[in-house]
């Protein structure tokens, strides 16, 4: 079937949702490796609509919008998942630099900077920063799976939105303790938080805010959520 502007209702869906599939792909950025290219998240993300266009069923009672995207994130994240974006060391890093901001916090009874979490970990201020930079696929997210790598894959654990982690979040007890752990972080990396989750602007548009590039606006993000996760998992 054809609209007035001689397209199929198909295309028309396809061209009205595609920015819907370019802003799930920037907001999902921040939480990747720096490898990996936003043009494929947003072409595998392209797949993901059509197919929720085909499978939609508007007598289930949802709103198309949440629907598509959740289809789009899936088709974003088997994307990644084929293609494995999370080297074991992303991992394993972004679990010793949590480790080394929980050892230091408890050892001075307040805040870590980013050089005495440098220290505990015994490299410089740089080498750390480059870690942070590396360990860009953190995520806001209560996980029950710290203790050690298993065999379950990292975007499973760390990027799904339709998973226990997600319903842990919808706890009260939960959403008081981490509104507690964001109200001790640091102004600047409290900004940070409140920008990309409360006000969905992508890391280009935060630096713009903080006058500073997105390279450390992403180091700023992956300090938080270490902070944030030190806290929570514990």
């Amino acid at each position: 079937m054809y609209n007035a502007s001689g397209q199929t209702e198909t295309d028309g869906q396809l061209a009205l949702y595609a920015q819907l599939v370019k802003r799930i792909a920037h907001h999902m950025m921040a939480r990747l490796p720096a490898n990996v290219q936003v043009e494929d998240l947003i072409q595998t993300g392209m797949l993901g609509l059509l197919d929720a266009i085909q499978r939609f069923d508007a007598t289930q009672g949802a709103h198309f919008e949440t629907y598509a995207s959740q289809r789009i994130r899936g088709a974003m994240l088997d994307g990644l998942r084929a293609n494995d974006w999370f080297p074991r060391e992303v991992r394993r890093n972004s679990r010793r630099i949590e480790d080394a901001v929980h050892v230091v916090e408890q050892r001075l009874g307040r805040t870590a900077t980013e050089r005495e979490v440098a220290d505990e970990m015994g490299m410089d201020l740089g080498e750390y920063q480059k870690l942070l930079l590396d360990a860009r696929g953190n995520q806001l997210v209560y996980y029950d799976d710290f203790d050690g790598e298993g065999d379950d894959h990292f975007l499973d654990r760390h990027l799904g939105e339709n998973s226990g982690p997600l319903e842990m979040l919808m706890e009260e007890d939960f959403k008081k303790r981490l509104a507690q752990a964001i109200d001790h972080l640091p102004e600047r990396e409290k900004l940070v938080m409140a920008l990309y989750y409360e006000e969905e602007l992508n890391l280009k548009e935060i630096g713009e805010v903080l006058g500073v590039g997105e390279s450390r606006v992403c180091q700023l993000h992956s300090q938080a959520i270490a902070r944030l996760r030190s806290k929570l998992k514990r």
